[in-house]
Protein backbone atom coordinates (compact mmCIF):
# COMPACT_ATOMS: atom_id res chain seq x y z
CA UNK A 1 0.00 0.00 0.00
CA UNK A 2 0.83 3.11 -0.30
CA UNK A 3 2.14 4.82 2.55
CA UNK A 4 1.60 8.71 1.36
CA UNK A 5 -1.95 8.60 1.31
CA UNK A 6 -3.90 8.23 4.95
CA UNK A 7 -6.54 5.12 6.08
CA UNK A 8 -9.15 8.49 6.70
CA UNK A 9 -8.96 12.09 5.48
CA UNK A 10 -11.83 14.21 6.97
CA UNK A 11 -12.18 17.72 5.59
CA UNK A 12 -14.34 20.77 6.92
CA UNK A 13 -16.69 18.35 7.98
CA UNK A 14 -19.87 20.06 10.06
CA UNK A 15 -22.73 18.33 11.61
CA UNK A 16 -26.03 20.06 13.32
CA UNK A 17 -29.34 19.19 14.75
CA UNK A 18 -31.36 21.86 14.20
CA UNK A 19 -29.97 25.18 15.78
CA UNK A 20 -27.12 23.29 17.31
CA UNK A 21 -24.02 23.70 16.01
CA UNK A 22 -21.97 19.76 16.72
CA UNK A 23 -18.96 20.34 15.10
CA UNK A 24 -18.01 22.65 12.20
CA UNK A 25 -15.88 22.62 9.57
CA UNK A 26 -13.35 20.21 11.51
CA UNK A 27 -10.60 18.80 9.64
CA UNK A 28 -7.84 15.58 10.54
CA UNK A 29 -6.29 12.32 8.82
CA UNK A 30 -5.35 9.25 10.33
CA UNK A 31 -2.16 7.59 8.86
CA UNK A 32 -2.49 3.53 8.82
CA UNK A 33 -0.61 2.03 12.16
CA UNK A 34 -1.82 5.14 14.46
CA UNK A 35 -3.89 4.37 17.08
CA UNK A 36 -6.49 7.60 17.67
CA UNK A 37 -8.17 8.50 21.14
CA UNK A 38 -11.32 11.00 20.77
CA UNK A 39 -11.87 13.28 24.17
CA UNK A 40 -15.03 15.24 24.46
CA UNK A 41 -17.04 16.30 27.20
CA UNK A 42 -20.62 14.61 27.30
CA UNK A 43 -23.10 16.11 24.56
CA UNK A 44 -20.48 17.79 22.06
CA UNK A 45 -20.90 15.05 19.72
CA UNK A 46 -18.17 11.88 19.69
CA UNK A 47 -20.11 9.13 18.76
CA UNK A 48 -21.87 11.28 16.34
CA UNK A 49 -18.71 11.65 15.22
CA UNK A 50 -18.28 8.43 14.84
CA UNK A 51 -21.55 7.63 13.13
CA UNK A 52 -21.22 10.35 10.32
CA UNK A 53 -17.43 8.39 9.97
CA UNK A 54 -19.26 5.18 9.79
CA UNK A 55 -21.93 6.45 7.06
CA UNK A 56 -24.61 5.73 9.94
CA UNK A 57 -25.70 9.39 10.14
CA UNK A 58 -25.48 12.23 7.48
CA UNK A 59 -23.48 15.22 7.47
CA UNK A 60 -24.30 18.90 6.26
CA UNK A 61 -20.38 19.91 4.69
CA UNK A 62 -17.01 18.26 4.27
CA UNK A 63 -15.56 15.37 2.97
CA UNK A 64 -15.01 12.26 4.15
CA UNK A 65 -12.52 10.10 1.79
CA UNK A 66 -10.75 6.55 3.06
CA UNK A 67 -7.97 5.14 1.09
CA UNK A 68 -9.13 2.78 -1.80
CA UNK A 69 -10.50 -0.86 -0.74
CA UNK A 70 -10.01 -0.16 2.98
CA UNK A 71 -12.10 -2.36 5.23
CA UNK A 72 -13.68 -1.01 8.08
CA UNK A 73 -14.96 -2.34 11.08
CA UNK A 74 -17.41 -0.41 13.48
CA UNK A 75 -18.35 -0.99 17.40
CA UNK A 76 -21.46 1.30 17.75
CA UNK A 77 -22.21 2.40 21.77
CA UNK A 78 -25.65 0.35 21.58
CA UNK A 79 -25.33 -2.51 19.18
CA UNK A 80 -28.99 -3.88 18.20
CA UNK A 81 -28.76 -7.98 16.96
CA UNK A 82 -31.84 -10.45 16.11
CA UNK A 83 -32.65 -11.53 19.42
CA UNK A 84 -33.35 -15.47 17.55
CA UNK A 85 -30.24 -15.77 16.11
CA UNK A 86 -26.83 -17.51 17.80
CA UNK A 87 -23.66 -15.64 19.53
CA UNK A 88 -22.03 -17.92 16.70
CA UNK A 89 -24.22 -16.26 13.96
CA UNK A 90 -24.21 -12.93 15.25
CA UNK A 91 -20.72 -12.92 15.02
CA UNK A 92 -20.63 -13.95 11.13
CA UNK A 93 -24.18 -13.20 9.88
CA UNK A 94 -24.62 -16.99 9.47
CA UNK A 95 -21.12 -17.58 7.31
CA UNK A 96 -17.72 -17.60 8.17
CA UNK A 97 -14.64 -20.27 7.63
CA UNK A 98 -13.27 -22.81 10.12
CA UNK A 99 -10.43 -20.68 10.60
CA UNK A 100 -12.68 -17.38 11.59
CA UNK A 101 -14.85 -19.81 13.68
CA UNK A 102 -12.18 -21.01 15.63
CA UNK A 103 -10.49 -17.16 15.75
CA UNK A 104 -14.28 -16.13 17.34
CA UNK A 105 -14.35 -18.70 19.75
CA UNK A 106 -10.96 -17.69 21.16
CA UNK A 107 -11.66 -13.83 21.24
CA UNK A 108 -15.19 -14.66 22.86
CA UNK A 109 -13.62 -17.16 25.36
CA UNK A 110 -11.40 -14.02 26.16
CA UNK A 111 -14.57 -11.84 26.38
CA UNK A 112 -16.68 -14.52 29.10
CA UNK A 113 -18.94 -15.40 26.38
CA UNK A 114 -18.84 -19.61 26.12
CA UNK A 115 -22.08 -20.92 25.29
CA UNK A 116 -21.97 -19.79 21.07
CA UNK A 117 -25.21 -21.15 20.61
CA UNK A 118 -27.15 -19.14 23.10
CA UNK A 119 -29.96 -16.67 21.68
CA UNK A 120 -28.43 -13.17 21.68
CA UNK A 121 -32.19 -12.07 23.40
CA UNK A 122 -30.81 -14.10 26.13
CA UNK A 123 -28.04 -12.31 26.86
CA UNK A 124 -27.44 -8.72 29.14
CA UNK A 125 -26.61 -5.73 27.37
CA UNK A 126 -23.16 -6.09 28.47
CA UNK A 127 -22.96 -9.07 27.03
CA UNK A 128 -24.11 -8.28 23.80
CA UNK A 129 -21.69 -5.55 23.75
CA UNK A 130 -19.00 -8.19 24.19
CA UNK A 131 -20.52 -9.48 21.07
CA UNK A 132 -20.37 -6.53 18.83
CA UNK A 133 -16.93 -6.01 20.09
CA UNK A 134 -15.84 -9.80 19.00
CA UNK A 135 -17.19 -9.70 15.83
CA UNK A 136 -15.53 -6.51 14.84
CA UNK A 137 -12.24 -7.91 15.96
CA UNK A 138 -12.69 -11.32 14.72
CA UNK A 139 -12.23 -9.95 11.03
CA UNK A 140 -9.32 -7.99 11.28
CA UNK A 141 -10.14 -4.49 9.48
CA UNK A 142 -7.72 -2.36 8.35
CA UNK A 143 -9.20 0.34 10.59
CA UNK A 144 -11.16 0.12 13.28
CA UNK A 145 -13.77 2.54 15.04
CA UNK A 146 -14.57 1.90 18.72
CA UNK A 147 -17.29 3.59 20.91
CA UNK A 148 -16.82 3.37 24.52
CA UNK A 149 -15.09 -0.36 23.58
CA UNK A 150 -13.75 -0.85 27.87
CA UNK A 151 -17.81 -0.29 28.83
CA UNK A 152 -19.46 -3.83 30.49
CA UNK A 153 -15.68 -5.43 30.07
CA UNK A 154 -13.86 -6.35 33.82
CA UNK A 155 -10.33 -5.68 34.88
CA UNK A 156 -9.09 -9.05 33.04
CA UNK A 157 -11.08 -8.53 29.71
CA UNK A 158 -10.08 -4.75 29.91
CA UNK A 159 -6.01 -5.71 30.01
CA UNK A 160 -6.46 -8.12 27.47
CA UNK A 161 -8.00 -5.60 25.32
CA UNK A 162 -5.27 -3.16 26.04
CA UNK A 163 -2.64 -5.36 24.35
CA UNK A 164 -4.31 -7.01 21.39
CA UNK A 165 -4.77 -3.34 20.21
CA UNK A 166 -1.49 -1.98 21.11
CA UNK A 167 0.10 -5.37 19.07
CA UNK A 168 1.12 -5.47 15.11
CA UNK A 169 0.41 -2.72 13.24
CA UNK A 170 -3.22 -2.13 14.02
CA UNK A 171 -4.81 1.79 12.80
CA UNK A 172 -7.98 2.66 15.12
CA UNK A 173 -10.04 5.72 15.84
CA UNK A 174 -12.03 5.11 19.83
CA UNK A 175 -13.90 6.91 21.78
CA UNK A 176 -13.60 5.95 25.21
CA UNK A 177 -13.00 7.26 28.73
CA UNK A 178 -10.60 4.95 30.45
CA UNK A 179 -7.47 7.42 30.73
CA UNK A 180 -5.26 4.13 31.53
CA UNK A 181 -6.46 2.36 28.37
CA UNK A 182 -5.95 5.85 26.35
CA UNK A 183 -2.44 6.25 27.96
CA UNK A 184 -1.19 2.51 26.69
CA UNK A 185 -2.86 2.08 23.76
CA UNK A 186 -2.86 5.60 21.67
CA UNK A 187 -0.56 6.92 19.62
CA UNK A 188 -2.49 10.44 18.74
CA UNK A 189 -5.06 12.37 20.73
CA UNK A 190 -7.46 14.11 18.81
CA UNK A 191 -9.89 17.07 21.13
CA UNK A 192 -13.32 18.09 20.11
CA UNK A 193 -13.58 21.38 22.20
CA UNK A 194 -16.06 24.19 20.87
CA UNK A 195 -16.62 22.83 17.61
CA UNK A 196 -13.40 22.80 17.13
CA UNK A 197 -11.02 19.35 16.51
CA UNK A 198 -7.29 19.66 18.01
CA UNK A 199 -4.93 17.48 17.59
CA UNK A 200 -2.08 16.08 20.06
CA UNK A 201 0.51 13.53 18.99
CA UNK A 202 1.45 11.39 22.13
CA UNK A 203 -0.50 9.48 24.42
CA UNK A 204 -3.18 10.78 27.24
CA UNK A 205 -0.31 11.68 29.45
CA UNK A 206 0.88 13.89 26.57
CA UNK A 207 -2.30 15.38 26.15
CA UNK A 208 -2.82 16.02 29.41
CA UNK A 209 0.52 18.36 29.57
CA UNK A 210 0.01 20.30 25.81
CA UNK A 211 -3.74 21.07 26.58
CA UNK A 212 -2.70 22.78 29.52
CA UNK A 213 -0.25 24.71 27.58
CA UNK A 214 -2.59 25.54 25.03
CA UNK A 215 -5.50 26.62 27.72
CA UNK A 216 -2.88 28.67 28.95
CA UNK A 217 -2.30 30.60 25.53
CA UNK A 218 -5.89 30.92 25.54
CA UNK A 219 -6.31 32.56 28.44
CA UNK A 220 -3.50 34.76 27.86
CA UNK A 221 -5.12 35.33 24.22
CA UNK A 222 -7.85 36.68 25.97
CA UNK A 223 -6.69 38.54 28.64
CA UNK A 224 -4.84 40.46 26.14
CA UNK A 225 -7.71 40.92 23.96
CA UNK A 226 -9.71 42.02 26.76
CA UNK A 227 -6.99 44.55 27.90
CA UNK A 228 -6.76 46.02 24.38
CA UNK A 229 -10.61 45.72 23.62
CA UNK A 230 -11.11 48.16 26.61
CA UNK A 231 -8.91 51.33 24.83
CA UNK A 232 -10.32 50.21 21.51
CA UNK A 233 -13.77 50.75 23.13
CA UNK A 234 -12.74 53.78 24.52
CA UNK A 235 -11.80 55.47 21.05
CA UNK A 236 -15.05 54.40 19.17
CA UNK A 237 -16.84 55.79 22.20
CA UNK A 238 -14.83 58.90 21.84
CA UNK A 239 -14.51 59.79 17.94
CA UNK A 240 -17.15 58.43 16.28
CA UNK A 241 -17.50 61.49 13.76
CA UNK A 242 -13.08 61.05 13.04
CA UNK A 243 -14.18 57.42 11.60
CA UNK A 244 -13.27 57.91 7.94
CA UNK A 245 -12.12 55.80 5.07
CA UNK A 246 -8.88 55.86 7.07
CA UNK A 247 -9.73 54.47 9.93
CA UNK A 248 -12.28 51.91 8.15
CA UNK A 249 -9.23 48.87 8.59
CA UNK A 250 -9.33 50.14 12.85
CA UNK A 251 -13.09 49.47 12.93
CA UNK A 252 -12.68 46.01 11.38
CA UNK A 253 -9.94 44.95 13.46
CA UNK A 254 -12.03 46.29 16.74
CA UNK A 255 -14.77 44.02 16.12
CA UNK A 256 -12.46 40.77 15.34
CA UNK A 257 -10.89 42.25 18.95
CA UNK A 258 -14.37 42.33 20.21
CA UNK A 259 -15.12 38.77 19.07
CA UNK A 260 -12.09 37.29 20.83
CA UNK A 261 -12.20 39.25 24.37
CA UNK A 262 -15.73 38.42 24.73
CA UNK A 263 -15.20 34.46 24.77
CA UNK A 264 -15.44 32.50 27.73
CA UNK A 265 -13.41 29.55 28.76
CA UNK A 266 -15.38 27.18 30.28
CA UNK A 267 -12.93 25.89 32.89
CA UNK A 268 -14.01 25.38 36.94
CA UNK A 269 -11.95 28.18 39.11
CA UNK A 270 -13.00 25.94 42.55
CA UNK A 271 -13.42 22.81 44.06
CA UNK A 272 -16.54 21.83 45.90
CA UNK A 273 -15.76 21.31 49.16
CA UNK A 274 -18.43 21.03 52.10
CA UNK A 275 -18.08 20.69 55.62
CA UNK A 276 -21.90 20.58 56.42
CA UNK A 277 -21.39 16.32 56.79
CA UNK A 278 -21.24 14.71 59.95
CA UNK A 279 -20.92 10.95 60.38
CA UNK A 280 -20.64 9.22 63.43
CA UNK A 281 -17.65 6.48 64.59
CA UNK A 282 -19.67 3.66 63.84
CA UNK A 283 -20.45 3.28 59.87
CA UNK A 284 -21.45 -0.75 59.23
CA UNK A 285 -19.93 -4.24 60.44
CA UNK A 286 -20.61 -7.59 58.20
CA UNK A 287 -21.00 -9.87 60.73
CA UNK A 288 -19.90 -12.85 58.99
CA UNK A 289 -22.24 -12.70 56.09
CA UNK A 290 -22.99 -15.51 53.37
CA UNK A 291 -24.53 -15.31 50.35
CA UNK A 292 -25.27 -17.62 46.97
CA UNK A 293 -27.27 -17.60 44.48
CA UNK A 294 -28.70 -21.44 43.50
CA UNK A 295 -27.60 -22.50 46.17
CA UNK A 296 -24.47 -23.20 43.96
CA UNK A 297 -22.76 -19.64 43.02
CA UNK A 298 -21.11 -18.58 46.25
CA UNK A 299 -20.51 -14.63 46.53
CA UNK A 300 -19.54 -14.83 50.45
CA UNK A 301 -18.91 -16.97 53.40
CA UNK A 302 -18.71 -16.28 56.56
CA UNK A 303 -17.12 -12.69 55.32
CA UNK A 304 -16.53 -10.33 58.31
CA UNK A 305 -15.71 -6.73 57.98
CA UNK A 306 -15.59 -3.28 60.05
CA UNK A 307 -15.87 -0.09 58.35
CA UNK A 308 -14.18 2.84 59.02
CA UNK A 309 -14.79 6.06 59.64
CA UNK A 310 -13.88 8.07 56.22
CA UNK A 311 -12.99 5.72 55.15
CA UNK A 312 -12.67 4.98 51.00
CA UNK A 313 -13.42 1.59 49.36
CA UNK A 314 -13.15 0.50 46.12
CA UNK A 315 -14.14 -3.02 45.09
CA UNK A 316 -13.19 -4.45 42.39
CA UNK A 317 -13.26 -8.13 40.27
CA UNK A 318 -14.30 -9.92 37.46
CA UNK A 319 -17.73 -9.83 36.12
CA UNK A 320 -20.11 -12.25 38.38
CA UNK A 321 -17.86 -12.29 41.26
CA UNK A 322 -20.81 -10.68 43.82
CA UNK A 323 -19.31 -6.82 43.66
CA UNK A 324 -23.27 -5.20 43.15
CA UNK A 325 -24.85 -7.99 45.10
CA UNK A 326 -22.66 -7.10 48.03
CA UNK A 327 -23.26 -3.23 47.51
CA UNK A 328 -27.47 -4.18 47.78
CA UNK A 329 -27.15 -5.83 50.91
CA UNK A 330 -25.11 -3.27 52.19
CA UNK A 331 -28.37 -0.80 51.59
CA UNK A 332 -30.87 -3.62 52.41
CA UNK A 333 -31.81 -3.88 48.92
CA UNK A 334 -30.73 -7.96 49.30
CA UNK A 335 -30.89 -10.13 52.57
CA UNK A 336 -27.85 -11.79 53.57
CA UNK A 337 -28.70 -15.97 53.64
CA UNK A 338 -26.71 -16.02 56.92
CA UNK A 339 -24.99 -13.46 59.40
CA UNK A 340 -25.77 -9.82 59.64
CA UNK A 341 -25.03 -6.07 58.74
CA UNK A 342 -25.11 -3.42 61.20
CA UNK A 343 -25.67 -0.13 59.94
CA UNK A 344 -24.54 2.96 62.00
CA UNK A 345 -27.61 5.23 63.52
CA UNK A 346 -25.86 8.63 61.61
CA UNK A 347 -25.28 6.84 57.90
CA UNK A 348 -27.09 8.80 55.73
CA UNK A 349 -26.57 6.62 52.11
CA UNK A 350 -26.16 8.02 48.94
CA UNK A 351 -26.47 4.79 46.40
CA UNK A 352 -25.97 5.67 42.37
CA UNK A 353 -26.95 2.24 40.97
CA UNK A 354 -26.24 1.15 37.33
CA UNK A 355 -29.69 0.64 36.57
CA UNK A 356 -31.14 4.61 38.56
CA UNK A 357 -31.45 6.14 35.06
CA UNK A 358 -35.04 6.96 35.18
CA UNK A 359 -36.25 10.60 34.60
CA UNK A 360 -39.74 11.88 33.52
CA UNK A 361 -38.75 12.68 29.41
CA UNK A 362 -40.46 15.87 29.58
CA UNK A 363 -39.36 17.20 32.85
CA UNK A 364 -36.36 20.21 32.50
CA UNK A 365 -33.23 19.77 33.80
CA UNK A 366 -33.19 22.20 36.38
CA UNK A 367 -36.30 21.16 37.30
CA UNK A 368 -34.87 17.07 37.93
CA UNK A 369 -33.00 18.56 40.88
CA UNK A 370 -35.03 21.46 42.01
CA UNK A 371 -37.64 18.86 43.33
CA UNK A 372 -34.66 17.17 45.37
CA UNK A 373 -33.76 20.36 46.67
CA UNK A 374 -33.34 24.27 45.74
CA UNK A 375 -29.91 24.34 47.53
CA UNK A 376 -27.04 22.65 49.01
CA UNK A 377 -25.41 23.46 52.32
CA UNK A 378 -22.03 23.28 52.05
CA UNK A 379 -21.33 24.57 56.05
CA UNK A 380 -20.00 27.92 57.62
CA UNK A 381 -22.67 29.89 55.82
CA UNK A 382 -21.87 29.07 52.15
CA UNK A 383 -24.31 27.03 49.53
CA UNK A 384 -24.82 26.11 46.43
CA UNK A 385 -28.19 26.48 44.36
CA UNK A 386 -29.53 23.67 42.31
CA UNK A 387 -28.56 25.85 39.20
CA UNK A 388 -24.86 26.99 40.60
CA UNK A 389 -24.43 23.14 41.48
CA UNK A 390 -25.24 22.04 38.03
CA UNK A 391 -23.16 24.31 36.57
CA UNK A 392 -20.11 23.30 38.47
CA UNK A 393 -20.95 19.58 36.91
CA UNK A 394 -20.44 21.73 33.43
CA UNK A 395 -24.13 21.50 32.79
CA UNK A 396 -24.25 25.36 31.44
CA UNK A 397 -27.65 27.80 32.39
CA UNK A 398 -28.84 26.75 28.46
CA UNK A 399 -28.77 23.29 29.37
CA UNK A 400 -30.41 23.35 32.25
CA UNK A 401 -33.39 24.48 30.31
CA UNK A 402 -33.60 22.09 28.17
CA UNK A 403 -35.84 18.63 28.30
CA UNK A 404 -34.36 15.47 29.50
CA UNK A 405 -35.59 14.11 26.03
CA UNK A 406 -33.07 15.96 24.55
CA UNK A 407 -29.72 14.96 26.89
CA UNK A 408 -27.22 12.69 25.51
CA UNK A 409 -26.41 9.32 27.41
CA UNK A 410 -23.47 10.44 29.03
CA UNK A 411 -25.34 13.82 30.09
CA UNK A 412 -28.27 11.83 31.45
CA UNK A 413 -25.72 9.85 33.93
CA UNK A 414 -24.45 13.16 34.78
CA UNK A 415 -27.97 14.03 35.46
CA UNK A 416 -27.80 11.44 37.80
CA UNK A 417 -25.12 11.55 39.84
CA UNK A 418 -26.45 15.16 40.69
CA UNK A 419 -29.30 14.10 41.82
CA UNK A 420 -27.40 11.61 44.17
CA UNK A 421 -25.07 14.40 45.51
CA UNK A 422 -27.41 16.80 46.09
CA UNK A 423 -29.17 14.70 48.71
CA UNK A 424 -26.39 15.50 51.13
CA UNK A 425 -25.53 12.01 51.85
CA UNK A 426 -22.46 11.10 54.53
CA UNK A 427 -21.81 8.02 52.91
CA UNK A 428 -21.58 7.30 49.29
CA UNK A 429 -21.97 4.47 46.91
CA UNK A 430 -20.96 4.31 43.53
CA UNK A 431 -21.71 1.74 41.36
CA UNK A 432 -19.98 1.73 38.16
CA UNK A 433 -20.06 5.70 38.29
CA UNK A 434 -17.76 6.47 35.04
CA UNK A 435 -19.48 4.53 32.40
CA UNK A 436 -20.31 7.05 29.59
CA UNK A 437 -18.90 10.03 31.90
CA UNK A 438 -16.48 12.22 30.07
CA UNK A 439 -13.25 12.86 31.01
CA UNK A 440 -13.76 15.98 32.30
CA UNK A 441 -16.56 14.73 34.19
CA UNK A 442 -14.73 11.98 36.15
CA UNK A 443 -12.25 14.69 37.14
CA UNK A 444 -14.70 17.19 38.89
CA UNK A 445 -16.30 14.14 40.14
CA UNK A 446 -12.22 12.82 41.43
CA UNK A 447 -12.39 16.28 43.05
CA UNK A 448 -15.33 16.01 44.43
CA UNK A 449 -15.13 12.67 46.16
CA UNK A 450 -11.34 13.50 47.48
CA UNK A 451 -12.80 16.64 49.48
CA UNK A 452 -15.88 14.61 50.36
CA UNK A 453 -15.23 14.77 54.32
CA UNK A 454 -18.32 11.27 54.89
CA UNK A 455 -17.34 7.58 53.56
CA UNK A 456 -17.11 6.66 49.97
CA UNK A 457 -17.29 2.93 48.19
CA UNK A 458 -16.78 3.13 45.11
CA UNK A 459 -17.63 -0.37 42.60
CA UNK A 460 -15.63 0.45 39.08
CA UNK A 461 -13.18 -1.12 36.24
CA UNK A 462 -11.62 2.69 36.06
CA UNK A 463 -8.33 2.03 36.95
CA UNK A 464 -7.20 5.35 36.96
CA UNK A 465 -10.69 6.81 38.43
CA UNK A 466 -9.81 3.84 41.74
CA UNK A 467 -5.97 5.06 42.01
CA UNK A 468 -7.16 8.65 42.71
CA UNK A 469 -10.12 8.19 44.78
CA UNK A 470 -9.84 5.07 47.06
CA UNK A 471 -7.15 3.84 49.54
CA UNK A 472 -8.13 0.59 50.58
CA UNK A 473 -9.08 -2.18 48.67
CA UNK A 474 -11.62 -5.64 48.54
CA UNK A 475 -11.11 -8.10 45.46
CA UNK A 476 -13.70 -10.43 44.88
CA UNK A 477 -12.06 -13.51 43.30
CA UNK A 478 -14.99 -15.54 42.75
CA UNK A 479 -16.65 -18.74 44.91
CA UNK A 480 -16.65 -16.14 47.94
CA UNK A 481 -13.20 -15.71 47.88
CA UNK A 482 -12.59 -11.83 49.17
CA UNK A 483 -8.66 -10.13 49.29
CA UNK A 484 -8.58 -7.23 51.86
CA UNK A 485 -6.08 -4.78 50.53
CA UNK A 486 -4.61 -1.66 52.16
CA UNK A 487 -4.15 0.25 49.04
CA UNK A 488 -5.06 1.34 45.83
CA UNK A 489 -5.98 -0.32 42.19
CA UNK A 490 -1.59 -0.14 41.03
CA UNK A 491 -0.47 -0.95 44.06
CA UNK A 492 -2.70 -4.23 44.22
CA UNK A 493 -1.34 -4.59 40.89
CA UNK A 494 1.91 -4.45 41.85
CA UNK A 495 1.74 -6.80 44.40
CA UNK A 496 -0.30 -9.39 42.53
CA UNK A 497 1.86 -9.39 40.20
CA UNK A 498 4.93 -9.98 43.33
CA UNK A 499 2.76 -13.20 44.21
CA UNK A 500 2.48 -13.99 40.55
CA UNK A 501 6.17 -14.29 40.01
CA UNK A 502 6.51 -16.23 43.37
CA UNK A 503 4.16 -18.71 42.16
CA UNK A 504 5.32 -19.43 39.12
CA UNK A 505 9.37 -19.93 40.84
CA UNK A 506 7.97 -22.17 43.36
CA UNK A 507 6.05 -24.17 41.13
CA UNK A 508 9.49 -24.55 38.55
CA UNK A 509 11.44 -25.54 41.70
CA UNK A 510 8.70 -28.38 42.80
CA UNK A 511 8.97 -29.50 38.62
CA UNK A 512 12.52 -30.16 38.76
CA UNK A 513 12.93 -31.52 42.41
CA UNK A 514 9.75 -34.07 41.37
CA UNK A 515 11.34 -37.75 40.49
CA UNK A 516 11.99 -37.76 36.53
CA UNK A 517 9.64 -40.29 34.98
CA UNK A 518 11.14 -41.94 32.20
CA UNK A 519 10.69 -40.35 28.62
CA UNK A 520 10.40 -41.74 24.88
CA UNK A 521 10.34 -38.66 22.90
CA UNK A 522 13.82 -37.29 21.65
CA UNK A 523 15.94 -35.40 23.15
CA UNK A 524 16.10 -31.80 22.19
CA UNK A 525 18.70 -29.27 22.93
CA UNK A 526 18.80 -25.72 22.62
CA UNK A 527 19.47 -23.82 18.87
CA UNK A 528 22.60 -21.83 19.20
CA UNK A 529 19.84 -18.78 18.91
CA UNK A 530 17.63 -20.20 21.61
CA UNK A 531 21.70 -20.29 24.20
CA UNK A 532 22.12 -16.59 22.98
CA UNK A 533 18.64 -15.70 23.73
CA UNK A 534 19.22 -17.94 26.99
CA UNK A 535 21.92 -15.76 28.22
CA UNK A 536 20.51 -12.43 26.82
CA UNK A 537 17.36 -13.00 29.25
CA UNK A 538 19.63 -13.58 32.13
CA UNK A 539 21.29 -10.28 32.12
CA UNK A 540 17.70 -9.17 31.07
CA UNK A 541 16.15 -10.53 34.73
CA UNK A 542 18.81 -9.37 36.56
CA UNK A 543 18.41 -6.03 35.55
CA UNK A 544 14.57 -5.71 35.81
CA UNK A 545 15.24 -7.14 39.61
CA UNK A 546 17.31 -4.58 40.22
CA UNK A 547 15.35 -1.71 39.01
CA UNK A 548 12.71 -3.30 40.98
CA UNK A 549 14.19 -3.51 43.66
CA UNK A 550 15.66 0.22 43.50
CA UNK A 551 12.17 1.23 42.61
CA UNK A 552 10.60 -0.40 45.86
CA UNK A 553 13.06 0.93 48.26
CA UNK A 554 12.31 4.42 46.27
CA UNK A 555 8.30 3.96 47.25
CA UNK A 556 8.64 3.53 50.47
CA UNK A 557 11.28 6.16 51.75
CA UNK A 558 9.03 8.40 52.07
CA UNK A 559 10.83 11.06 50.38
CA UNK A 560 9.70 11.07 47.06
CA UNK A 561 7.83 14.02 45.43
CA UNK A 562 4.27 13.43 43.85
CA UNK A 563 5.78 13.36 40.33
CA UNK A 564 8.35 11.11 41.20
CA UNK A 565 5.99 8.86 43.20
CA UNK A 566 3.65 9.17 40.28
CA UNK A 567 6.08 7.99 37.63
CA UNK A 568 7.45 5.16 39.74
CA UNK A 569 3.91 3.90 40.41
CA UNK A 570 3.18 3.63 36.71
CA UNK A 571 6.59 2.28 35.95
CA UNK A 572 6.48 -0.77 38.67
CA UNK A 573 3.40 -2.27 37.39
CA UNK A 574 4.97 -2.27 33.32
CA UNK A 575 8.05 -3.44 34.72
CA UNK A 576 6.62 -6.37 36.42
CA UNK A 577 4.97 -7.27 32.93
CA UNK A 578 8.30 -7.33 31.44
CA UNK A 579 9.87 -9.46 34.14
CA UNK A 580 7.08 -11.94 34.14
CA UNK A 581 7.15 -12.70 30.45
CA UNK A 582 10.86 -12.80 30.51
CA UNK A 583 11.21 -15.39 33.78
CA UNK A 584 8.64 -17.40 32.15
CA UNK A 585 10.76 -17.60 28.52
CA UNK A 586 13.77 -18.68 30.44
CA UNK A 587 12.01 -20.85 32.25
CA UNK A 588 10.41 -22.38 29.13
CA UNK A 589 14.13 -22.06 27.61
CA UNK A 590 15.37 -23.65 30.88
CA UNK A 591 13.30 -26.54 30.39
CA UNK A 592 14.70 -27.66 27.12
CA UNK A 593 18.25 -27.17 28.33
CA UNK A 594 17.28 -29.53 31.31
CA UNK A 595 15.52 -32.42 29.60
Amino acid sequence: MAKDKPFLDVQNLTKTFGALVLFEDISFSIAEGQRVGLIAKNGTGKSTLLSVLSGKEGRDAGEIIFRRDLKVGFLEQSPVFDPAESVLDACFNHHGDDALVLKAKQILTRLKIRDLSQPMGQLSGGQQKRVALANVLITEPDLLILDEPTNHLDLDMIEWLEGYLSSGNKTLLMVTHDRFFLDRVCSVILELDDKRIYTYRGNYSYYLEKRQERLDARRAEIARANNLYRRELDWMRRMPQARGHKAKYREDAFYELERVAKQRMEERQMRLKSSNVYIGSKIFECQYISKAWSGEHVIMKDFYYNFARYEKMGIVGNNGTGKSTFVKMLLGLEQPDSGRIVIGDTVRFGYFSQEGLKFDEGQKVIDVVRDIADYIDLGGGRHLTASQFLQHFLFTPEQQHNYVSKLSGGERRKLYLCTVLMRNPNFLVLDEPTNDLDIVTLQILEEYLADFPGCVIVVSHDRYFMDKVVDHLLVFKGDGVIKDFPGNYTQYRAWSSLQSKAEVETEAKVRKAAPQQPRHEVRRRMTYKERMEFAELEKDIAALEEEKKSIEEALCSGTLSVAELTEKSKRLPLLNEELDEKSMRWLELSEIENK
